[in-house]
């Protein structure tokens, strides 16, 4: 029996393509209304997806200090986008980014788990430790916090989370038991959590969620991110551009769940993969022309600067990359280095360098045929590189519309996609586990994610 691949569709307005909200398909003057977002979920959900994933942006995108006009910026709060969905959709995961750096526990936890109540159980948090100086700027500090430090408290604001999560028992809610009742209060207890970074009395306000838990999602492929990953993480949604350092990955991930008392199939490696589907090949190349053609000059050069926080402003577009440079200004995130090094490997210009930047930012890019497609992706099956993609079109809803009439049901055919949703919650569909209370406390004291991350106890 072939192994089932998991599927996220991964919204982003106008497209992942950085010119793709100018393809004459995409609805530019909807992107921020909900009738957008409603069909791009129920597409999802009738390709049988497992989830929705949301991004988060907390600070404008800016060059020379002021705001960059020429990519979409319609990002709209996930949660309240979420909370919207949850109400047009019956099966499909609905996973929000929130930030561990610029939040408190005790207002995230309350998020979803009203979340998690409101979609009868389809909520999933994918956690991320914001290291953006910009966004630092909007929330009332200078830089953001050092790496070492956003990791140590993103692991303490799971805990407490978590905690609040399990402030409530299962059986706490009565709803008037013939004692007018109507919790139980010997089943609800605050949390009294004393922390480095938090103080939390508890207990949460609402019922534990549906799942227990809302599914943990994390995003991080630093050494820190990856040690983070092994002890919270269910899913992980990485930047994986070819299928042997994928499998590395995967690998790593595996070996270091034992640490903390975790199996591989606790969790799901599903890395982003940006397809462009045509019906033949010369359809392709000319939808890749087409996007090319969209992205502007001033975008492109944008696009490097951004990635490396290098400023390119003296170069011209046909010039290579000053690669030693841009690594001594500052130390970038570890899907950087890896798009810098491509870069550097192939020499390319400026100006390719671009335009492999826009298709998929840091994530795979694909594009092919459907039978190419399907091909592509049974091989990082088969090859134990994943457990499955998060699906980035390039543009909406258009290419997404392609992908769930002709990948899905060839997926479908070849049995590698479920052809009916198998459970009633998020983890149902993914096959996990509903976490008994305290679970994380238990992964906690299997020990020292502190001390791995500061590299004191054999951490890579």
């Amino acid at each position: 029996m072939k192994k089932k691949m998991r599927l996220g569709m991964f919204i982003y307005p106008g497209g992942h393509h950085f010119a793709g909200w100018r393809h004459k398909t995409t609805p530019a003057s909807r992107l921020s209304s909900l009738d957008f977002y409603v069909n791009v979920a129920r597409l999802a959900e009738r390709g049988k997806f497992d989830l929705l994933f949301i991004g988060d942006q907390l600070n404008a995108r800016e060059k020379n200090g002021r705001f960059f006009g020429r990519q979409t910026s319609s990002n709209l709060d996930p949660i309240s986008l979420l909370s919207a969905l949850s109400a047009v959709t019956n099966n499909i995961g609905l996973v929000a980014t929130l930030s561990t750096t610029y939040n408190e526990p005790y207002a995230i936890a309350n998020k979803f788990a009203t979340l998690d109540h409101l979609s009868n159980g389809r909520a999933g948090w994918n956690i991320v430790t914001t290291m953006d100086d910009r966004a630092a700027l909007n929330f009332s500090r200078s830089a953001a916090m050092e790496k070492t430090d956003r990791y140590i408290r993103g692991r303490e604001f799971v805990d407490v989370c978590t905690s609040l999560w399990d402030s409530w028992g299962d059986d706490a809610l009565k709803r008037d038991d013939g004692k007018s009742r109507f919790c139980d209060t010997s089943l609800i207890a605050p949390i009294r959590h004393r922390g480095e970074s938090f103080n939390v009395e508890g207990p949460l306000r609402l019922p534990r969620p549906v799942q227990g838990w809302p599914v943990l999602v994390q995003a991080g492929g630093s050494p820190q991110g990856i040690e983070f990953a092994a002890l919270v993480a269910e899913v992980i949604f990485t930047a994986q551009t070819d299928i042997d350092p994928a499998r590395t990955f995967r690998n790593t991930i595996h070996e270091k769940l034992a640490r903390y008392g975790r199996r591989p199939e606790d969790l799901a490696i599903m890395p982003g993969l940006s397809p462009l589907i045509g019906s033949t090949e010369a359809e392709v190349f000319r939808l890749e022309e087409e996007l090319s053609d969209l992205l502007h000059p001033e975008l492109a050069m944008w696009t490097v600067s951004h990635l490396f926080q290098f400023p390119l402003d003296q170069y011209g577009p046909d010039e290579k990359l000053p690669y030693e440079e841009i690594r001594k200004a500052k130390k970038m995130q570890s899907a950087a280095e890896a798009v810098l090094s491509n870069s550097q490997r192939q020499q390319l210009t400026i100006a390719q360098t671009a335009r492999e930047i826009a298709r998929s930012r840091t994530h795979g890019n694909f594009a092919g045929t459907p039978d190419q497609f399907v091909a592509h992706v049974e091989n990082w099956m088969s090859e134990g590189a994943c457990d499955g993609f998060n699906i980035m079109p390039p543009y909406f809803p258009s290419q997404m519309e392609v992908f769930v009439d002709q990948v899905v049901p060839l997926l479908q055919k070849k049995h590698i996609l479920r052809e009916e949703y198998d459970g009633r919650t998020l983890r149902d569909n993914l096959g996990f586990a509903r976490p008994a209370r305290n679970h994380f406390k238990k992964l906690l004291s299997k020990g020292g994610l502190s001390e791995a991350i500061e590299g004191r106890a054999g951490a890579a």
